[in-house]
């Protein structure tokens, strides 16, 4: 199992379309074969950064899904709501292997052999004209 840590800088004002485009991808990452596992929001104090995680069963799940995302068209949609909005500025992907409680049940952990941390290519960190952080 793979998963992606998405780190996104939202600028003042921009939270409540942030929520909308998060919304978007809380129901497209499954669509792809994946699990989302949500998006953290600012809440207390000052701070314009929001985290997400979603999981693939192998890095490779997690490359087909990047292929087959660039011609769907929700994932268009929710691209072009980012351009629209700018409802963040940069984004940072990171890739984890999880380790789960043994008793978690229904968690398969994968290989523990060391998927590739990265390889995919991706920027360490992007700025807005790479609005697709998965």
């Amino acid at each position: 199992m793979i998963t992606c840590y998405l780190r996104y800088e939202v600028p003042l004002g921009k939270l409540a379309d942030f929520e909308k485009y998060a919304a978007m991808w809380l129901e497209l990452v499954p669509r792809f074969g994946g699990t989302h596992h949500g998006y953290f929001l600012p809440s207390e104090g000052e701070s314009d950064i929001a985290l997400a995680m979603f999981s693939f069963p192998s890095f490779a799940a997690y490359e087909q899904y990047r292929k087959d995302a660039e011609t769907d068209p929700d994932v268009q949609k929710a691209i072009a709501f980012v351009r629209e909005t700018r409802c963040f500025t940069r984004h940072e992907r990171s890739f984890f292997r999880p380790l789960f409680p043994k008793t978690a049940q229904g968690i398969d952990q994968g290989e523990t052999s060391g998927a590739p941390c990265c390889g995919c290519g991706a920027k360490a960190a992007s700025a807005i004209g790479d609005e697709t952080p998965v």
